[in-house]
């Protein structure tokens, strides 16, 4: 079974046992109905921005540490004059 497979059926389960939480058909253990009222609802939300905070951190701490992989900046350097030299024969001002 392949990682992606094994993700949707993971998220398929979770939804299902969320929706009948959600929907009181089944209880949660440790809660109120008053709190699970409350906080079943915001769970997506959390979700998603759990999901956007990890995914800009990701993003910060790659450009952060992309000095440290020096045939990457390297290589990114010569694709950045390579592009920019085309432009010029092009009669595209870049400077």
């Amino acid at each position: 079974m392949t990682r992606g497979i094994r993700v949707a059926a993971w998220a398929g389960i979770l939804s299902v046992i969320y929706l009948l939480a959600l929907f009181s058909y089944i209880p949660v253990p440790l809660l109120t109905e008053e709190q699970t009222e409350q906080v079943l609802p915001v769970i997506p939300w959390w979700l998603l921005v759990s999901f956007g905070s990890f995914a800009l951190w990701s993003m910060g701490h790659g450009l952060y540490s992309y000095r440290d992989a020096d045939q990457a900046y390297t290589e990114l350097l010569a694709e950045i004059s390579q592009a920019k030299a085309e432009l010029r024969d092009k009669g595209v001002s870049v400077d």
